[in-house]
């Protein structure tokens, strides 16, 4: 399966250059998605052997996937595997989520931490716990960690995909929306590091954002 590993950035130069070359050298093409940041992210990546996009602007991560997504279409990939660039997804377990998705029908794939919280602040359990209950309730499925960005997406899902947001949100809209076209989803258990450096997620305007997604949404 021909697979593309997107991965939007924000100043994330201290990492991207060992994470992009751990992916490469699983022989898998990676593109970074640089969101206007004001160091050297795009550098580094670029040399480092990834393909680079970069907005001139910052527009949000979920901005990026959907540029990650339509550059797969245009390349012709089977899936796209999304992964954060600051170093919290290991890409040694990139194969975890490949070998599933030869075993499986499940369009989407999505890591699952929350069997393995003993470095995960007590505020991200919780609200990981909260929006995945919320979520798997919407969507009729089971889906126990709902906000980790680590997935691989099959082509036939993001083709068909009208993606209206533009942030962290955006993740959350992916999976109400392939669940309405009763795609599959399922899980892989991973591990995640949790790198200390400032969040660029505003708990309290992404969790706006989110609730203003299901509200949307369900009225629709």
């Amino acid at each position: 399966m021909k697979t593309l590993v997107v991965i939007p950035t924000y100043n994330e130069s201290a990492a991207i250059g060992g994470l992009v070359n751990k992916i490469s050298g699983q022989k898998l093409d990676v593109l970074v998605i640089d969101d206007g940041s004001s160091d050297n992210t795009a550098l580094i990546a670029g040399k480092s052997g990834a393909v680079v996009i970069i907005n001139k602007k910052n527009l949000g991560k979920g901005a990026g996937i959907i540029i990650g997504f339509r550059y797969a279409l245009a390349k012709g990939y089977e899936a796209v595997i999304t992964m954060d660039g600051d170093g919290q997804h290991l890409p040694e377990e990139i194969p975890k989520f490949l070998q599933k998705s030869s075993e499986t029908s499940a369009g989407i794939l999505i890591g699952n931490r929350m069997s393995r919280v003993k470095n995960m602040p007590l505020v991200r359990i919780f609200t990981n716990w909260f929006m995945s209950w919320i979520l798997s309730k919407i969507t009729g499925q089971l889906i126990p960690d709902s906000q980790c960005g680590y997935r691989l997406i099959r082509r036939e899902v993001f083709q068909d995909l009208d993606l209206k947001t533009s942030k962290y949100e955006t993740e959350s809209e992916i999976l109400i929306k392939a669940a309405r076209k009763r795609i599959k989803i399922e899980s892989v258990v991973i591990d995640t590091i949790y790198v200390r450096h400032k969040s660029y997620i505003n708990p309290f305007i992404d969790t706006l954002r989110f609730f203003r997604l299901l509200l949307r949404i369900s009225n629709k």
